[in-house]
C-alpha cells in the first residue's frame, strides 16, 4: 500500500495506472515517428493529446470499475465492461486525434494504434482480474496470534487482497483459545524474528487481545522492524488494506496517540471555499434538471415538492435537511420514524427515479451553500436514529466531529443500509474519513461518487 496525501492506495492499482496511461502515449508517439520517417515533427503536440485521450480513458474505465482489484464479478461480467470501454474509445479517439494539427502524420494511424494499445491494456486488465498473482508479486504477511482476532485477520486478508499470501500463523502465548486451524499454526521452536527472516516474511500483523503483563515479544517485534519487515498492529492494517477503521480492533489510546483526526483553521478554510465554488457551480448546471424534477414530483402526487426534515449535523447541532420528496405524503402517517429501505413501497414511481439517479438529493446544495452541510462527509443522521445509534454502536458520535457531507467515503464503499448492522459498516469508513480526511480525498470520492450515480450502486 501506497499512502498519498493520507489516503491509502494499493501499490498495484498505481502501477496499472500508470501503465494506462503510458503504454497508448508511447504507442501514439512510436506510430508518429513511423509514419513521418525520420522527418522532423511537433511530437511535444503529439504527445499532448495522446496523454489527453489516455488521461481520459484512465477516467472512463475507473468509473467503470476496471481498477478495482477486489469484486465479485465473473469473467463474464468484466469482459463487459472492458468491451463497454473500447466502444467508448472509439468516438473519444476520434474526437481527440481530429483535433490534432499536424499535417506531417496520419491521424487515422495514430487512433488506431491509440485504439490497439487500449485493447492490449483491457485484455490485460481482464486477465489479471481473473488470475492468480505470480509468487514474485505476491506480499508474505505472517499473522501473530492464534485467536479470534488472528481469525479474523486471515479472513479478511484472503478476501480483499488477492496479492496476499499468509505463510502461517505464530502463537502469541496470551490468547485464551485457538481458533485457527492447527494445519497452519506455526511452530515455536524458534524465535519470531528467526521464523519471519526464514519465512522471507515482509509483513507482520499482531492479532492478538490482551497485550499487558509481556504477552507481546517487543523485542523480536524490534528486531522484526528493524530488519525491514513491517510490523502492523489490528487498526493499523483495517485503515491500510480496507480504508476503514475496524471497531472489533479499534483502542480509545490508538484514537488519542495515533496521527489523524486533527482539525485546523486552514483546513476548514480551504474545505469551505471548495464546497462553496463546486456547490454553486453544480446548482448552477443541475437547474433545468431540478426543474425538470419539481414538475414530475407534483403531476404524480401533487404538493410539495421539497422535504425538510431534522438531521443531527456538526458537533451534534440539528438543522432541517431539503431533499426532493420521493415517497407519498402519507409515508409516516403514524409519526414513527423508520429506516428507508431497498424496495421501499413508500416510494413513488418518480421518487425511485430520482434516488436511482440521486436527483433527489441535489436541493442539499442549498444546505451546503449554507453551511450546514459539506460536499463530503459522514451522511447526517435523524435525531431519533442518532440517539439509538450513540447508544448502541461505540465511537459513533465521532463522526460528528466534521460537517455531515452531501456524499461520502461510506456510500462510495458500502452498499446502502437499513440495520444497525449496516450502521455499524458504515461507520468504520465514516470513522476512515474522519482520522484521514483532506481536500485529495475529497475530490476522490466525488470522482468515485459519479461512478456510483452511473451504474447505481447503491440505490434504493
Amino acid at each position: 500500500m501506497i499512502k498519498v496525501f493520507n489516503h491509502w492506495f494499493h501499490r498495484k492499482t498505481l502501477a496499472q495506472v500508470a501503465v494506462d496511461l503510458m503504454f497508448p502515449v508511447a504507442c501514439v508517439i512510436l506510430a508518429a515517428m513511423w509514419i513521418g520517417h525520420g522527418a522532423p515533427l511537433a511530437l511535444e503536440r503529439v504527445a499532448f493529446y495522446a496523454v489527453i485521450f489516455a488521461l481520459t480513458m484512465i477516467v472512463l474505465n475507473a468509473w467503470l470499475g476496471i481498477y478495482q482489484r477486489v469484486h465479485s464479478r465473473t469473467r463474464e461480467e468484466t469482459q463487459a465492461r472492458a468491451v463497454l470501454s473500447l466502444y467508448l474509445a472509439i468516438p473519444l479517439a476520434y474526437v481527440v486525434f481530429s483535433l490534432l494539427s499536424v499535417a506531417e502524420v496520419d491521424r487515422s494511424f495514430m487512433l488506431l494504434s491509440g485504439l490497439a494499445a487500449i485493447f492490449a491494456t483491457l485484455v490485460r486488465r481482464v486477465h489479471l482480474a481473473h488470475s492468480r498473482s505470480s509468487s514474485l508479486l505476491s506480499h508474505r504477511v505472517l499473522v501473530f496470534g492464534v485467536g479470534e482476532e488472528a481469525e479474523n485477520v486471515g479472513r479478511v486478508l484472503r478476501k480483499s487482497d488477492p496479492d496476499i499470501q499468509i505463510v502461517g500463523f505464530y502463537p502469541s502465548g496470551s490468547d485464551m483459545e485457538v481458533v485457527v486451524p492447527s494445519q497452519v499454526i506455526l511452530s515455536q521452536d524458534r524465535s519470531l524474528s528467526d521464523t519471519a527472516h526464514a519465512l522471507r516474511v515482509d509483513e507482520i500483523i499482531v492479532a492478538v487481545r490482551e497485550r499487558r503483563g509481556g504477552a507481546l515479544p517487543l523485542r523480536e517485534l524490534l528486531d522484526c522492524k528493524l530488519s525491514g519487515v513491517r510490523v502492523l498492529d489490528l487498526a493499523s492494517y483495517f485503515e491500510r488494506a480496507l480504508g476503514q477503521i475496524r471497531l472489533d480492533s479499534l483502542r480509545v489510546g490508538w484514537l488519542i496517540f495515533g496521527d489523524g483526526f486533527r482539525q485546523s483553521w486552514r483546513r476548514t478554510s480551504i474545505k469551505r471555499l471548495f464546497d462553496v465554488v463546486v456547490a454553486s457551480s453544480l446548482l448552477l448546471l443541475a437547474m433545468p434538471v431540478m426543474l425538470l424534477a419539481a414538475i414530475l414530483i407534483v403531476l404524480e402526487d401533487g404538493f410539495s415538492v421539497f422535504y425538510r426534515q431534522e438531521r443531527v449535523g456538526l458537533e451534534g447541532r440539528l438543522f432541517r435537511i431539503i431533499k426532493f420528496r420521493s415517497m407519498r405524503n402519507d409515508a409516516e402517517s403514524d409519526g414513527k420514524p423508520r429506516w428507508a429501505m431497498v424496495d421501499d413501497d413508500r416510494v413513488t414511481r418518480v421518487g425511485r427515479i430520482l434516488r436511482k439517479l440521486r436527483i433527489d438529493e441535489l436541493p442539499q446544495l442549498y444546505n451546503v451553500l449554507t453551511g450546514d452541510m459539506s460536499l463530503v462527509g459522514p451522511r447526517p443522521e435523524r435525531p431519533y436514529f442518532v440517539d439509538q445509534l450513540t447508544r448502541d454502536i461505540p465511537f459513533f458520535a465521532v463522526r460528528h466531529s466534521v460537517k455531515p457531507g452531501l456524499t461520502g467515503w461510506a456510500q462510495v464503499s458500502y452498499h446502502y443500509g437499513s440495520t444497525i448492522d449496516d450502521a455499524v459498516q458504515k461507520l468504520q469508513y465514516d470513522l476512515y474519513y474522519v482520522k484521514n480526511h483532506s481536500l485529495f480525498l475529497d475530490v476522490v470520492i466525488l470522482f468515485e461518487t459519479i461512478g456510483v450515480v452511473l451504474t447505481g450502486k447503491g440505490a434504493r
